[in-house]
């Protein structure tokens, strides 16, 4: 599959990129950045993958997460897509940004015009990984998942719902109950309709009571974040693990909100986590 090299920069002994693909997933052009930790240059490597949250893209992790320095440390190829597919010409796509370009939410869409366009869990599930094998000096047996808000939702989701791709799985301030929250029915009524059923298989909550993963997870919450009652709610899945008896490490931060001072904070301790999962 082509891809473009748009930039490559000199970054803790590795190189940082930026790079776009033809995604036919996605309808169009996708961005996406890897980091490739300075033991690429000998062997493949583990690779995580980083999922931002509304509004972010390819960049926003790789500039401001401060994940480099560790990854380098630790061996770990870090791979950002976009949040969403652009310049989709849909109307109500943009001036939104809870949902639309921005907000793909990490799920394939069913209604139309969404189906055509925003099919992000294809893309990041399948089509990228694909493009990574190809071209980068990844390990793919050795995948692991983890995000931010949103991307922690599709970092959690995702996870779920393809247990025998990603090896270890973290989440930071996720909304882990789409189904309850405002952020999730907008997104999920218009990307799946009125199908409730179909939203439970794109809910945390909903997915690990049923189908628990054989592995810890890992999330981090702030409790000065604006989002936490109203969006985020991280007590749901706290007792659907406690239910269905699944691994989870929750760890509450007082002080913290819910943007990249707080991701900055707690980057390396999720680097280490995925790392000692996807050691040989």
């Amino acid at each position: 599959m082509t891809l473009e090299r748009l930039s490559e920069h000199a970054c803790f002994g590795g190189v940082q990129g930026f790079y776009r693909m033809d995604s036919a997933a996605c309808g169009g052009p996708m961005r996406f950045a890897v980091f490739k930790p300075p033991q690429a240059q000998e062997t493949r490597v583990p690779v995580l993958y980083f999922l931002a949250g509304l509004t972010c893209t390819e960049e926003t992790a790789a500039m401001k997460a401060g994940a480099q320095r560790v990854a380098a440390e630790l061996g770990l190829m870090l791979v950002m897509p976009d949040t969403s597919p652009r310049d989709t010409g849909f109307e109500g796509a943009t001036g939104d940004w809870e949902f639309g370009e921005g907000a793909g939410f990490y799920l394939d869409a069913t209604q139309a015009p969404w189906s055509s366009r925003f099919r992000m869990e294809s893309h990041v599930v399948h089509e990228l990984p694909a493009v990574v094998r190809e071209h980068f000096p990844a390990d793919p047996g050795r995948t692991g998942i983890t995000g931010h808000s949103m991307g922690g939702h599709g970092a959690l989701t995702l996870a779920l719902r393809h247990p025998q791709q990603y090896r270890s799985v973290s989440a930071l301030a996720p909304i882990v109950a789409p189904r309850e929250v405002p952020w999730g029915r907008k997104a999920f009524g218009r990307y799946l309709g009125d199908h409730h059923a179909v939203w439970a298989e794109h809910d945390a909550c909903a997915l690990v009571r049923r189908r628990p993963l054989g592995r810890p997870i890992l999330v981090d919450q702030g409790l000065d974040d604006k989002f936490l009652e109203t969006q985020l709610q991280p007590e749901r899945f706290e007792a659907a693990c406690a239910e269905a008896g699944q691994s989870l490490t929750l760890r509450r931060h007082a002080g913290y909100d819910h943007g990249y001072y707080f991701i900055a904070s707690f980057i390396e301790d999720h680097l280490r986590h995925h790392a000692a999962q996807l050691a040989d």
